[in-house]
């Protein structure tokens, strides 16, 4: 992974809910690495509330495979085990398409513009892509 960190520290923005910036490709080892940074970011309280989550940026992952397939669904399920949840952020096309493909579902961060300045602009939501049986593929 192309970190311009230390290792062993997770790449978070001073936001709520924490973001956790993910590049590729993904070695096997780092996939339980990077599981081991959902759930400390999750008992360190990111997301807060009922209902934290941990924002994943997938924009740096590339093409998608079956190693980001096992990557995100290895830390939806570390995120779950630790009483929170996953949101992908930027995804490709290509990586949902993908995921529902395998029978997977993520929530995906989306912003909503406002009108006025970047600043004005209502805070990024999470919301569940699914897809219906039936639909054509992206």
């Amino acid at each position: 992974m192309n970190y311009d960190r230390p290792p062993g520290l997770p790449i978070v923005d001073a936001m709520t809910p924490a973001v956790l910036v993910l590049t590729g490709p993904v070695t096997r080892e780092e996939v339980a690495r990077l599981g081991e940074d959902v759930r400390a970011l999750l008992r360190a309280g990111a997301g807060g509330g009922r209902d934290p989550v941990v924002v994943c940026d997938v924009a740096g992952l590339g093409p998608p495979g079956l190693g980001t397939v096992e990557l995100l669904a290895r830390l939806q399920l570390a995120a779950r085990r630790s009483g929170g949840r996953i949101c992908l952020r930027s995804p490709a096309p290509a990586l949902l398409t993908f995921l529902n493909l395998v029978g997977l579902t993520f929530d995906v961060e989306i912003e909503i513009e406002g009108e006025g300045q970047p600043e004005e602009r209502e805070p990024a939501l999470c919301v569940e892509e699914a897809v219906e049986p039936g639909d054509p593929a992206v």
